[in-house]
């Protein structure tokens, strides 16, 4: 088994990670075009983390011009094994009130202006999507949660619409009925990317407020959101850290196989295959393309 490390995407109001000792830089170029920002890297206890402000300091990149695959394919170039996703969202259920974090283990996509695959033309791959979230990654988390005394529910599912404009009421209570537990703009196409560069994923859904369906709360804005996106925040970079301090040094297999997605994944026949987008594919799929 290779040497764990582990990969944190910052999402809104997180777009540094306190605590790297060893700091520095990462000098990563993708062929699928730039990252959100910089990638830095340093260690927590004895492992190493890869971070990644999603939408850049500053907060520069709505969720519809994050180049998914491109900061995807950049923690894969540096080794990242594990990838956590701490996302800002909206609650459709009573409990899951603001500040709690939800880990999530189900997603439903309603994006539509986002390349979703590393893969088309000149080389055909299918990954299953059935169990986007890894199990084993989930508990750890959840375990890091408790040990830090923060409110987290196991469970649910995280629909991802386009935005950048925040749910009508209409939409709003059509995913509320269908049994939905947050809303986001930014987890898809990520879960889905990271399933194809065979990268272990989870998804740390960390409410600011309830969707406009409720009652007593039927306007998300800005203001709001952002003053109780700043305790989360603080929560989840302490989380992180009991995460990270006690993570196992060498990667473990995933109970659901993100670790070998690709294993028979792809479709398209060796001599029929375009060697231009192969070359792209280098890090996501090298693993079995050179098979």
């Amino acid at each position: 088994m290779s040497q764990s490390k582990l990969g944190i995407i910052g999402g809104s109001g997180v777009y540094d990670l306190p605590g790297l000792e060893n700091l520095h830089e990462l000098n990563i170029t993708s062929p699928w075009g730039e990252t959100s920002d910089v990638l830095r890297a340093g260690t927590i206890g004895s492992i190493e983390v890869v971070f990644l402000p999603r939408h850049g300091r500053g907060h520069r990149f709505s969720p519809s011009d994050i180049n998914y695959r491109a900061n995807i394919d950049a923690m894969k170039r540096a080794g990242v094994t594990d990838l956590i996703s701490l996302s800002a969202c909206g609650s459709f259920k009573q409990e899951l009130s603001p500040g709690t974090f939800v880990l999530v283990d189900q997603y439903v996509d309603r994006t539509h202006k986002r390349e979703s695959s590393f893969f088309g033309r000149g080389c055909v791959a299918h990954v299953s999507m059935a169990h986007p979230v890894g199990p084993r990654l989930v508990d750890r988390i959840a375990i890091a949660a408790e040990a830090e005394n923060i409110t987290t529910v196991r469970g649910g599912t995280y629909v991802c619409m386009e935005g950048p404009q925040f749910s009508s009421l209409a939409e709003s209570l059509s995913y509320k009925s269908a049994g939905y537990s947050v809303i986001g703009m930014t987890a898809m196409p990520e879960a889905k990317l990271a399933r194809e560069a065979e990268i272990t994923y989870a998804t740390i859904a960390m409410v600011t407020d309830f969707d406009c369906w409720h009652p007593d709360h039927d306007v998300v804005d800005v203001q709001s959101v952002i003053q109780v996106m700043h305790g989360n925040t603080e929560k989840a970079r302490r989380l992180v850290a009991r995460l990270a301090k006690d993570f196992p040094a060498l990667r473990e297999e995933c109970p659901v196989g993100s670790h070998k997605a690709l294993e028979f994944a792809i479709m398209t026949a060796p001599q029929a295959r375009d060697p231009v987008l192969l070359a792209k594919l280098e890090a996501v799929a090298g693993r079995v393309l050179k098979a």
